[in-house]
């Protein structure tokens, strides 16, 4: 095990290679917004992101600045970087680069975690069944990357299902991390994809300022605001405390469901909404369509529902507000394809559901906040 909780600057640094996933997912979409090209964004950027969290556990076994280490890890950045460029054509031309990219950041993962795992027999057991899962994965995606067409969405959605899956199938046992390490982790990864956000109404705005412009960029920094409370507030304070009061098989299988799964939908929500922003920004008077709605409207959504399952998985309480403003924002889906207001109207509305719930729940769970922000109790939560 390492020692210490800090996040190295490598670990951040192999991070900032992983946002340009985001942006060429975001831009695939954004480019082609059609629900087939919605699948395909999702589909890379969970193939990514899976990529992602297997380094998210190994580099709490291992430190990754640390002799050869370091230069596998290296290795790992160029291939994840290629991959990352290779991502606007991933159903095409490129796929089989793409492909064999990814393979290499996986591999480089396992071969990591092999070093790691001497002469401890649970976390190399552990290590085994990921190498063969990753086997599998990755030949299902050289099969439909060779096939093409159609039928490779679906080869490729079921070998990120099966990968995806192992853990869950297989337990988590044997498996070791550092909690404030893991969860720090984790949160860096979500001020990322924020970030990509905020890059989306920068790109977005690139033809020039008007009254528009500035108005949709300050509905989008609200949006993006909003996203980071609803997180950074209580949410990650908590979950980090009861990731971190967990033992043994018990805090594998919090980090699993609360980390490594659960903060996939928090991704692809933000991701989705830096799509809805970065069309809203290139025509602010049009209606924004059905499926750039769907992802600004729906991506919003999606990441409300994620902190709903967040919450339920760790203290075992139903967040209401939350899901009823979730609710909300997929009725307003619909509606919006009904009326067609201007895109600015449809950033307003989100600005506007998200801001509630925001000041809702400082309000109605002021002393709840303070006490789990000042640790004056045992983490408490509000209803």
């Amino acid at each position: 095990m390492r020692e210490g909780e800090r996040v190295t600057s490598l670990e951040l640094f192999f991070d900032l290679v992983f946002v340009i996933a985001l942006t060429q997912c975001t831009a695939l979409i954004a480019l082609t917004p059609t629900w087939e090209g919605a699948v395909k964004g999702l589909l890379v950027l969970g193939l990514l992101w899976w990529s992602w969290v297997g380094y998210s556990w190994l580099t709490s076994v291992v430190d990754p600045e640390e002799g050869s280490v370091r230069l596998a890890m290296f290795a790992a950045m160029a291939a994840l970087l290629v991959a990352d460029l290779c991502v606007p054509r991933a159903f095409g031309g490129e796929a089989v680069l793409f492909v064999v990219a990814y393979a290499v950041v996986r591999v480089a993962q396992i071969a990591l975690f092999m070093l790691a795992s001497r002469g401890d027999l649970l976390l190399r057991r552990s290590v085994l069944g990921l190498a063969v899962g990753t086997a599998v994965g990755i030949g299902l995606l050289i099969v439909g990357a060779l096939i093409g067409g159609g039928l490779q969405i679906g080869i490729w959605g079921l070998a990120l299902a099966l990968d995806a899956l192992g853990p869950f199938l297989f337990g988590a046992e044997g498996w070791k991390l550092v909690p404030g390490h893991f969860a720090e982790r984790h949160g860096g990864i979500i001020i990322i994809a924020l970030g990509e956000s905020v890059l989306a109404i920068g790109a977005g705005a690139s033809a020039g300022l008007d009254a528009g412009i500035v108005a949709a960029a300050v509905l989008g920094m609200v949006v993006a605001a909003a996203l980071w409370w609803a997180y950074f507030d209580v949410v990650a304070l908590v979950a980090a405390r009861r990731l971190a009061k967990a033992q043994g098989l018990e805090r594998n299988e919090i980090a699993r469901d609360s980390y490594s799964y659960l903060h996939f939908p928090m991704l692809a929500g933000i991701m989705l909404v830096a799509v809805g922003l970065k069309r809203t920004l290139a025509h602010v008077g049009d209606p924004l369509g059905l499926v750039p709605a769907a992802a600004l409207l729906g991506g919003a959504a999606i990441y409300l529902l994620a902190h709903v399952a967040f919450r339920y998985r760790n203290v075992h309480s139903l967040n209401k507000q939350r899901l009823f403003s979730a609710v909300l924002l997929l009725a307003l889906v619909p509606v919006e394809t009904a009326v067609r207001p201007s895109s600015l109207a449809t950033l307003g509305a989100l600005a506007a559901v998200l801001s509630g719930l925001i000041a809702y729940e400082a309000l109605r769970f002021a002393d709840a906040r303070e006490r789990v922000r000042h640790a004056v109790l045992n983490e408490p939560v509000p209803d």
